[in-house]
Parts: C-alpha cells; structure tokens; sequence
C-alpha cells in the first residue's frame, strides 16, 4: 500500500459569532479574519496541466489543461496569449482529466472512470469534437504510458487481458490499430518506454522496502526482461526516465543512504554513476523534447524543491526573483524549448499557471484560482514543526494557527492524519485545511513514523506495527498542541482520510480518552476484510503490501486486534463518518458497520455517504457537503456551538 500510494500522487462569518463561541471577553478577536463557508473555499478552482510530454499544443499556442471551473473536472485548453480557457469535454458527473495532445495536431487523449470507481478508460477527442473510448471492456482499467517513434505511436496499458496485471499495447496514431508489444505475466509495473518504443524499463516489488528494476526488448521475438538492480538486502527503486539519446536509463536509488538519490545505468555496458546526491529524497527527473533541459525535485520537509538545469553547461537555470513563493509544480516545455509552462502553489495560493520565457526571463500570470470572494490575508501559511513522541522520535509536521489565536483567546484544534500509509502531509494549498483554520480551528498535519518523506528508516518503523507505535505518534501530536498556550487544551479532535481515516477510528477505540471527537472520511475498519478484497490491480503490490501489513492467511489475529470494527464498544467519543459509495479499497460495509456498533454504545455519530464517489471527493458540491459537515461537527463537539446543528441536515 506504501508503494501503491507514493507513486500514485494531493484533498479538505464575522467577530461576534467567533467571540460567543469561545466564551471570551470583547475584543479578544479583535484582528480575526473574516469567515468565509466552504462554498467560497470551494469555488476557487483547481487546475492541472497534462501530463506526458505533449502539453502543448504542436504549434506552441495552447496548453492541455484541466480544471474544475464547472464544478467538475474537464479537460479544456488554455490560450497562451490571451489566457482564455476553451474546454474540450463537458462532463457534470464523471471527472475528466486531461492527458495529452497529439503530436502534430488538436487531437486530444483524455481519461475518467465511473462514479470513482477507478476503472479508468482512455479516450481520444478528434478535432472534429468527435469522441472514442481507446480502451473499450467492462471492469478494465487503462492508461496512457508514452508516446514513441516521433510520434507516430502511442503505449497504453490496460489489464483486459488479465485484471492482475497490466499489458502494453502500441497504438498508432494515425488510425488506433493497435497490437501487444509485452505480455505482463510478471507483475512488473512503472513502465517508462523509450522513443524508439525498443526497450522498456520497468519495477517489480517484492515488499514495501525492497524492489527490483528490469529492461524489456520489444521484438518480434522478445526475450525475458533483464534484471538490472541485483543486489542483497533491502534496496528501494524508482524508474525516472531515459537519457535523451536513449544509452542510460536514469533511475532513483536508496541503496546509498537514508534518502532516494538519482543514478544512471548505462544500457550497454551496465556501468550505474551518480546523478543528483541531495539530503532528502530526489522525486523525480524528467527532460526536454530535445533533451538540452533536465528537470528534477527533491522532497525537502514536504515542500518541492525544482532544478532546471541545462545540460549543454550543467548548469541551473536561475528562476526569475520576484516569482511568488512557494512550489513549482508540472514543469512543461513548448515544442522549440524557448518557454516553460508551470504550476506555482502555496498554502495562500492554490495552483496557478505561469509561463516563462526562458532568454527574457519573463513570466507571467495566465490564470487567477483563488476564488475573488476571498481576501489571500484572510487565509494562513502554515509551519513545519518537530515534537517529541513516546520514544522521543521526533515527529515532523504541518502546523495552521488561525489569525487572531493567542494565549487571551485559544482555539480547539485538529490532528489531521495523512492517508497511505506510507503518504505525507505537505505544505500547499487546501480548501479543505483553509476552511477548518477560518473557521477557528488549530489544523496539525502530523507526519506519523512511517510517512514518507524522511529517510527509508523513518518510513519503515511502522512496518507491522500499524495501530501501534504510529498511534501513539497521533496521541502525542495531541500532547504538542497541549504545550501551545494558544490552543484550547480541552477540545482536540482527530481527523483523516484513507489510512488516515483509520487511525481516527483506531485512536477512538484503542486510545478512547485522548481525542474529544473524531471525523473518519472513508477509513479502514476492518483489516481483515479489506486485505481480502483489495483490487486486484493491485496484484502486483500484493506482496508488498502482505509484507508492511502482514498476510491475512497467517495475521488475521493480529489484523482483528488493531481492526477498530471489533473494538467499537470501546468508542465514547462522538464520531462523523464520511464515506464514497463507489470505492473500490475502503467498501462501504466497513463504514456501515462502524457506524452501527458506535449507534449502539449510544455515542453521537453522524454518517454521509456519497453515492458518487470513490475514495476522494472529487465534485465540487460534495466537497462542499462534506467540508460544511466537518466544520459543522467540530463546532458542535469541540465549542458546543448551535452552528453544529447544521451538520445533521447533510448526513444520512
């Protein structure tokens, strides 16, 4: 489930109301924000720029885009000039994301599944408007890998043939014929395809700390795929990409230290040297259209740190100054590499594109996402914090104060714990954490052992241990906000979503005093049944998932005791439980069961389902549904706030 979850890829009115709600004299608030309701929050706009390395259009004019200025995600195109945004699909139920434009010209490929059940097909839009599903079946999920030869053809992958595992197909481009190019029989995955579609450089896991990375000819009479990475003991991989001239494969590595840095494995000779040695783990390196420009980020305490260096000096690019802080994100050149599109995102500042011309060093601002009805001052930058857990491990952590909080006028506050488990809590923007932090709410993102992000030692420590020692990691992030003489010592909630969700239930039944309520949005109940039913496209993660979390033929025991469903009658905490009913790895029966064991201790639980969604919200009315629900909840637990009331109309 780590593996699964780091490469897959992030979400959450006035001084009066806010002074009653506290109990506290006149003025303690005086420089409070003001209060917006998630609506607002929400109807800033999410945007995203294609993947792959055919954004742009062919004649540079345009970028493949998608966003959910709808109210739903589509994918649309967005004039470099003038900065107008065309879309391309009109979905109002399934969200639709861009993937990339054809070579040389307006076609389009993009994807979505059903209702969040993530069985994701890929379609091409024709120039003409005209559609066509690429990947037609039932229960099949697909996607796009990379376009070879020039392109005059196209990989995708897809488990029609087998739902364990994903074969490749080669597509060409002019008319979709489209014939196998490897049969998957090997649970390899993170398939990176050469331009000439000749070799194929893939993984193979075999747990949660240790992989393998192989090369696949692709021939007429193809061979068995070369095992590359031979090695003893526990080593981590990551495919990166192929040198521009196609002789090195270049690769991420913890073999060397605690963090993941680059190498490259010459193909003809099986020399590996070293490309990118950093303190904190390398993410990913990507190049050019020509390969003149290599892009890579490091990981660097849950912000992205990018470096465009140019290979023909090996030198950095220097990024203009009075860009606005924060990360850089999505990097895409235009065809003749004279400019790059980007993403910049802060927590004040959700996901904005850029372009900049990189002789002039001159960028600008193509589109504005936060919604205008809010003022950016009203809205909080968040602290990276470190405390001390039970074993003195430090914990690393994002931290909101809302405006106005002091030692005259505490505020409740939240754990809020990650999914994964393997993921981490970063800076950047989020509606969800926004709206929580205007409405008066501590937010700590705790960054439990076993998150991702610092070492292979600090991921690892949870390993069979879940429920455990990462519990007590979220009891004492209680104990840091316990230590800020701002925060309200006795309203603390804990909140998260996925395996996050999990620890909210996790900590309500095994730890019943610490937390005073706790918001599980479509968290793991029951080991038991969800290591039995996980997908099975997740097969080839099967092994390593058995090996973090232990294997259900043999740790059913275990699996029953850290399982929150069969202590429930241990729950004396009030609880909101939110939930996707179309997710296919947390079903629904385990929220349902939760639910009705907690209704039977006589706890207040409150539960809102979504009939169409999977894991993660995606729609726009249901996030604002589903964040109006928390502040609701909170407000009513944590201040005894008649606000709270609210929160019974949107639960089922």
């Amino acid at each position: 489930m780590k593996q699964a979850n780091r490469t897959l890829h992030r979400a959450a009115a006035g001084v009066a109301s806010a002074v009653a709600a506290f109990g506290l004299g006149a003025g303690a608030f005086a420089d409070a924000p003001k209060k917006y309701d998630a609506e607002v929050f929400f109807n800033t706009t999410d945007i995203s720029i294609a993947g792959a390395d055919k954004a742009y259009s062919p004649n540079g004019k345009n970028l493949l885009i998608t966003t959910n200025a709808t109210g739903t995600f589509n994918a649309a195109t967005l004039d470099l000039a003038s900065g107008a945004i065309s879309p391309l699909t009109n979905s109002t139920t399934n969200s639709v994301f861009a993937v990339s434009y054809f070579p040389n010209d307006g076609r389009v490929l993009y994807t979505f599944d059903e209702g969040g059940n993530e069985l994701n097909h890929l379609y091409v839009r024709g120039e003409d408007g005209k559609t066509q599903d690429l990947t037609p079946g039932e229960n099949v999920k697909a996607s796009f890998v990379s376009w070879i030869e020039d392109g005059a053809a196209f990989v995708v992958q897809t488990n029609e043939r087998d739902p364990r595992f994903f074969d490749l197909y080669r597509y060409n481009a002019d008319d979709y014929a489209r014939s196998m190019i490897f049969q998957n029989d090997a649970g390899l995955g993170g398939f990176i395809i050469r331009n000439d579609g000749k070799l194929v450089a893939a993984s193979r896991e075999r747990t949660s700390a240790d992989n393998n990375l192989f090369l696949i000819e692709i021939s007429d009479a193809p061979a068995e795929p070369k095992l590359i990475t031979a090695h003893e003991g526990n080593i981590s991989h990551t495919v990166y990409d192929f040198a521009p001239n196609g002789d090195k494969l270049v690769f991420g590595t913890d073999e060397y230290g605690e963090f993941t840095q680059a190498w490259t494995y010459d193909i003809a000779t099986g020399e590996r040297q070293p490309l990118i040695e950093a303190a904190w783990d390398v993410m990913y390196v990507d190049h050019s259209p020509s390969g003149r420009y290599r892009v890579s980020a490091v990981n660097a305490d849950a912000a992205t740190q990018v470096t465009i260096t140019d290979t023909s000096t090996n030198k950095p690019l220097a990024l203009p100054a009075n860009l606005p802080k924060g990360d850089l994100r999505q990097v895409r050149f235009s065809p003749d590499e004279k400019q790059i599109s980007f993403l910049m995102n802060a927590d004040t500042a959700p996901s904005n594109i850029f372009t900049l011309d990189l002789k002039r060093k001159k960028f600008r601002q193509l589109t504005n996402a936060l919604n205008p009805a809010i003022d950016q001052a009203d809205l909080v930058s968040s602290k990276v914090v470190r405390y001390p857990s039970f074993d003195g491990l430090e914990i690393p952590s994002i931290l909101y104060k809302p405006q106005g909080a002091s030692a005259a006028a505490k505020v409740p506050s939240v754990v809020l714990v990650h999914g994964g488990p393997g993921g981490q809590t970063r800076t950047g923007y989020s509606a969800m954490v926004q709206h929580l932090v205007n409405h008066g709410f501590a937010v700590l993102g705790a960054n439990n052992r076993g998150s991702s992000g610092y070492g292979k030692t600090f991921f690892h420590m949870d390993d069979r241990k879940h429920g455990e020692v990462d519990l007590q990691d979220i009891v004492y992030g209680r104990k840091y906000l316990e230590s800020l003489d701002w925060v309200d010592v006795e309203n603390i909630a804990i909140m998260g979503g996925s395996y996050g969700g999990y620890m909210v239930a996790a900590a309500l039944a095994f730890e019943p005093e610490v937390f005073d309520a706790g918001v599980n949005i479509f968290g793991v109940t029951n080991w038991v049944r969800t290591l039995e039913s996980i997908p099975p496209w997740w097969e080839a993660f099967r092994e390593a998932l058995f090996d973090e979390m232990g294997d259900p033929a043999t740790d059913a025991e275990r699996h029953r005791a850290i399982s929150p469903l069969f202590h429930a009658k241990n729950i004396v905490k009030p609880m909101l439980v939110v939930q996707g009913a179309n997710d296919p790895r947390v079903l629904q029966i385990e929220s349902d069961e939760l639910v009705a064991a907690v209704k039977e201790n006589g706890v207040p639980v409150e539960y809102l389902v979504f009939p169409d969604e999977g894991h993660g919200f995606l729609k726009r009315e249901n996030r604002i549904t589903a964040s109006n629900a928390y502040v609701a909840f909170l407000n009513k637990y944590l201040k005894g706030d008649a606000e709270g009331e609210g929160a019974q109309s949107a639960t089922n």
